[in-house]
């Protein structure tokens, strides 16, 4: 798996012989610098570019170009190096872009000899600079480390290199720059397209540039390419993509194809296929007007790709979530790095024995800690920055979220009717991160449910201190389950959703009083060993008869009157009333049920239920474990956070719960 870093991030290497694939979009000079342990550039020679393209483990392209493959080899690497860089600018003297703003963010891959890439780094945030450090292998305790920079010099190669300690910065820059300008003048200029009649060479498109790239500004009435997540285009293949995480669901990826136009006499023949009819998605819908110069862009709800304002709002979240979750990287990793550059300068300290004497010792330990604060101060700006931005864009999102995705004590509930069709997905809760407690990320899980739910009733201590007692607990977990079920029940079309609960010695009875009393579970909560018997057995048979329906080829011989619609089986109180055949059932809804229209919520406590040892173990992992108090529990092995995860409960004394369910009822009562 590619790990995807940020800016200050670093992921091991667990090859020497490596390559390094550049994407920029546009033609860049791409430089290898070797330095010691404090990162030293002794000279010339310890620099690979295009007029010396090789050095001791390095080998980097000789001319500029949109696309490079740089060669490193760390076993070859001088003993005395301990860093290797990658340096990138944009070639001077030319008619291309004199800034990395007016590009594409430029892409860097670093992968082994297999082709399999190890990590990868797209470069944001650049503007007015002309040369950046994209990154840097460097050996730790004799391993070797790739880490993100994204450091940018508006100042150019020389500006860099004087950055790095290089003796004679500027001469080898200029040298660098004569080396590509030579490079340039040697290429071959393309033959301008053909247009006269019974051409039938194939015309690439040509990259629209803009006014400061040396292009003209875009024409009225053209049309911009759009990327199917909005935004910019990306600009290489490694445009970082919504990931996978423990919050489920992501927006489809699809290549958008349009469809040609039909060709004009004299002109370019075109090859595409006349019936591929394939279109992008429609474009985001209007956007606020622009902010002022040097302000951030305003908000908007819905600015996101999408066929409707649902999926754009789906989208939209996805892209809050995954801001938070790079933002917040992004300063733990410069943190972690201040702190280790701190720890470093004052082992060098203690480890000289001259600086113990005197106030030499003390000037440096201050120094070093002054530019650990530094670090750490910067770090901050950058991420109270992003957070403001996040932080308006989410008080404008949440108040026009569909009642799916809203919260309980929204006013989109109260202009409730029951849907026609399903959403795309349902809101279990918020999710936030300590570094941005104000921000809170709505979790949406898609739809139908993929995994069952685990409503953890154990006594815990919640994420602000609090204690809640077995008890009290007990009875918030059952809450919240018929919060979630109340939530499902509403956001699918009538009659298409049923629930079943399972309580077998009724202490779950007040909380269930809104299902209960409201007439829209499928028939009273089972009491007893011989209604845990009866549910389970029913239940069961039923995932049978449509597996082996499905399975068959035989999905609309059904039996007549056949109850199509999804299930689901709240259990309360687990383990009471059950023995193993009960469990074997359980455990078998659990892992076939949901392909065939049966979920499971299970509200149980962990500790009680670890009797049953490793037959529950594999139920125990097989669902989404929840809590019904702010816990951070929730796993992203995208970027290794550890999410805090609210579940979204009616607000006390609040009777939108009752109102809802009464018209999911009503509407019920019409449709049988």
């Amino acid at each position: 798996m590619t790990a995807e870093l940020v800016r200050g991030q670093n992921h091991p290497l667990s090859q020497a012989r490596l390559e390094i694939r550049i994407s920029a979009g546009t033609p860049i000079v791409a430089v290898a610098a070797l330095g010691d342990e404090n990162g030293l550039i002794h000279g010339a020679e310890w620099v690979a570019h295009p007029g010396a393209p090789t050095q001791p483990g390095l080998e980097v392209p000789r001319q500029a170009a949109a696309d490079h493959r740089l060669a490193v080899d760390l076993d070859a690497v001088p003993e005395a190096v301990h860093r290797v860089s990658v340096l990138l600018a944009l070639p001077v003297g030319g008619t291309g872009p004199v800034r990395f703003g007016a590009v594409a963010a430029p892409f860097v891959a670093v992968a082994g000899l297999d082709g399999g890439e190890v990590a990868s780094y797209t470069i944001t945030g650049l503007e007015a600079e002309s040369a950046v450090v994209a990154l840097e292998l460097y050996r730790r305790q004799g391993a070797w480390k790739v880490r993100a920079v994204g450091q940018g010099y508006a100042g150019g190669l020389a500006e860099l290199l004087t950055d790095q300690q290089l003796p004679q910065a500027h001469q080898l820059a200029g040298s660098i720059n004569d080396a590509v300008s030579q490079g340039l003048a040697r290429s071959v200029q393309a033959p301008s397209p053909r247009t006269a009649d019974g051409d039938r060479s194939r015309q690439a498109a040509a990259p629209a540039l803009g006014p400061d790239q040396g292009g003209t500004a875009p024409q009225p009435g053209s049309v911009p390419p759009v990327s199917p997540y909005g935004g910019q285009t990306p600009g290489g293949p490694g445009q970082p993509a919504p990931q996978q995480s423990s919050y489920p669901g992501s927006a489809p990826d699809s290549d958008a194809v349009t469809q040609p136009s039909a060709p004009t006499a004299g002109g370019p023949i075109d090859y595409s296929h006349p019936r591929r009819q394939n279109a992008a998605p429609p474009p985001p819908p209007p956007t606020a007007p622009p902010a002022a110069p040097g302000q951030p862009a305003r908000p908007v709800a819905g600015d996101a790709t999408g066929w409707s304002m649902e999926e754009r709002l789906y989208n939209q979240v996805w892209g809050m979530f995954e801001d938070l979750a790079r933002t917040t990287a992004a300063y733990r990793s410069a943190v972690d790095f201040a702190e280790s550059r701190m720890d470093k300068e004052l082992e060098q300290v203690l480890s000289d024995p001259r600086s113990r004497i005197g106030g030499q010792g003390d000037a440096a330990r201050e120094a070093a800690r002054a530019r650990h604060a530094q670090l750490v101060a910067q770090a901050r700006e950058a991420l109270d920055r992003d957070l403001a931005q996040l932080a308006a864009e989410a008080d404008v999102v949440e108040p026009a979220l569909p009642p799916a995705y809203a919260r309980w004590d929204s006013p989109a509930w109260h202009a409730y009717r029951v849907p026609m069709e399903l959403p795309m997905a349902l809101r279990l809760g918020d999710l936030h991160l300590p570094e941005a407690d104000r921000i809170r990320i709505p979790m949406l899980v898609r739809l139908p449910l993929e995994r069952g739910l685990w409503i953890d009733s154990g006594p815990a201590g919640s994420s602000d201190g609090s204690f809640t007692d077995s008890h009290a607990m007990s009875r918030l977990a059952m809450e919240t389950a018929v919060a979630h079920a109340a939530r499902l029940l509403a956001v699918y079309p009538a009659g298409e959703f049923t629930v079943h609960v399972i309580d077998p010695a009724g202490s779950g009875a007040q909380p269930l009083t809104p299902l209960v009393q409201t007439g829209v579970l499928a028939a009273p909560p089972a009491l007893g060993a011989a209604g845990v018997a009866d549910v389970l057995g029913r239940l069961t048979q039923r995932v049978d008869l449509v597996q082996m329906a499905v399975r068959g080829g035989a999905a609309d011989s059904l039996p007549p009157g056949f109850d199509t619609s999804q299930q689901l089986l709240i259990v309360h109180d687990f383990p009471h009333g059950f023995d193993d055949r009960a469990v074997n059932q359980l455990r078998y809804l659990a892992d076939e049920g949901p392909a065939f229209g049966v979920h499971l919520m299970m509200v149980a406590d962990r500790e009680q239920s670890s009797g049953y040892g490793p037959l529950l173990d594999p139920l125990w992992r097989s669902l989404l474990r929840l809590t019904p108090v702010a816990d951070d529990h929730l796993a992203d092995p995208w970027v290794g956070h550890a999410w805090t995860y609210e579940p979204s409960l009616v607000p006390p004394g609040s009777q939108v719960l009752q109102q809802v369910l009464s018209q999911v009822a009503t509407a019920r009562t019409k449709f049988t």
